[in-house]
């Protein structure tokens, strides 16, 4: 008896390794001191300290079920990106910069390939939001998961200068809210879902007229990285009051998290336009509107609260990077919580 005969390849992880590096080494920064396969990745803090109050900034998450599309469509070079956007997005909206990324994955078996692909995203991921993918670990789980099943989660970390912390305390009466757009579901709600289509490969691969292009194709694109986005308001000059990453939850839950207790979000539902595959899901699943803005992110995957004076530079300056936003609502004076109308 042997560990591979037990179920663990070691050759196989070694093998891993090998053919993730070229992915990672396209996400290193200059303060990245370790190579991939040590017990840690140090990452120098000296340019840190040339800001005032250095906060440290830290997200951890996961792509939810949305891995199981991955798996059925034996498509694992795009779910990365969602691991890392999840993380990575949280630290933007409070006014962070991402500085590195750390992934872990666990696997029923270690498939070198696979596992070298599912690492592609992470890298991509790790590109699109300037942080340095600095180490991982990849697990295989003999008899606690199936052979080709697997996991991703990540954890990242960031840093901000205290005073451009965006924290929500200063949103006021009068304040617009303007919504970035999603690139679609994103990674969450992906339980009712696949509650509402059948999750066989027929049925992701059948092409709808109303998406443009197959439902497995519409669910499983990656979610949006918000981290330029967020960057190109800041430099246009535009101070951030307010910002709420749409993930679970949706509207409900995410946007009051933003606000202090004095103020009240009205999202008006017509000024955008909503993206089928959300029209699809409320139509094939009989779901209602309210379940759905609060599940899903309905199109807009970041929300943020600006003074009316900054509306028109903050979108001209999301628009310049390649992001589409809208003025989707306003703050009024009252009880913290959100309005959809």
């Amino acid at each position: 008896m042997d560990y591979k005969k037990a179920g663990v390849d070691i050759e196989a992880g070694y093998k891993s390794v090998e053919l993730m590096k070229k992915h990672v080494q396209a996400t290193m920064r200059e303060e990245v001191l370790t190579n991939l396969g040590g017990f840690s990745g140090a990452f120098s803090l000296k340019k840190i300290k040339e800001m005032e109050e250095p906060v440290l900034l830290s997200g951890t998450d996961g792509c939810g079920t949305k891995v199981k599309l991955a798996m059925i469509m034996d498509k694992h070079d795009t779910i990365g990106i969602d691991a890392v956007a999840m993380c990575v997005n949280d630290i933007a909206c409070a006014g962070g910069e991402p500085l590195f990324f750390l992934d872990y994955i666990a696997c029923g078996k270690n498939y070198p390939e696979k596992i070298a692909s599912i690492v592609s995203g992470v890298a991509e991921g790790c590109v699109q939001s300037d942080a340095a993918l600095i180490g991982g670990e990849t697990a295989e789980h003999p008899g606690l998961m199936p052979e080709d099943d697997y996991d991703l989660a990540g954890f990242a970390v960031g840093v901000c200068d205290q005073k451009e912390l965006i924290t929500g305390e200063t949103i006021t009466d009068g304040d617009v809210l303007v919504g970035i757009a999603s690139t679609g579901v994103h990674s969450n709600g992906f339980s009712l879902v696949r509650k509402v289509f059948e999750m066989t490969r027929e049925s992701l691969d059948t092409y709808y007229e109303e998406l443009g292009k197959t439902l497995g194709e519409t669910l499983l694109a990656p979610t949006r990285i918000y981290v330029k986005a967020l960057r190109s308001v800041k430099e246009a000059g535009v101070r951030i009051k307010g910002c709420s990453h749409i993930t679970g939850g949706g509207f409900y839950e995410n946007i009051p998290r933003m606000l202090p207790d004095s103020a009240h979000a009205v999202v008006k539902k017509d000024s955008y336009e909503v993206p089928a595959i959300f029209k699809l899901i409320q139509k094939n699943g009989d779901v209602s509107e309210e379940m759905m803005y609060n599940t899903f992110n309905m199109g807009i995957g970041m929300v943020i609260a600006l003074d009316s004076a900054d509306v028109d530079k903050a979108v001209e300056a999301l628009c310049a990077v390649g992001d589409e936003a809208y003025v989707i609502g306003e703050i009024k004076a009252g009880e913290k919580g959100v309005t959809i109308c």
